[in-house]
């Protein structure tokens, strides 16, 4: 297996992981985000602009997204608008 490198932190760093692609996107990522967001839940981390901070474990819990079947999307230049199918 060979090393992929990914951009983090607005494309300033870069952390370096194996290539199957399921370690870095998806549900599998976001069991492991979850867990080293427990292992380093005491840290603290900036927040709103970096004007603020709080601990990492204070965060809440990542939502999942809801359907947008049905609702209305602006076409063109935002002068048209259609249901949305998916």
């Amino acid at each position: 297996m060979g090393k992929i490198r990914i951009r983090t932190g607005r494309g300033t760093g870069t952390i370096e992981v194996d290539d199957d692609a399921s370690k870095w996107s998806g549900d599998d990522f976001k069991k492991i985000q979850e867990a080293r967001k427990k292992a380093a839940s005491n840290r603290t981390v900036s927040s709103g602009r970096g004007t603020g901070s709080r601990k990492l474990g204070d965060t809440p819990e990542s939502k999942t997204t809801t359907s947008t079947k049905g609702r209305t999307i602006s076409t063109g230049r935002g002068t048209g608008s259609r249901k949305s199918k998916k």
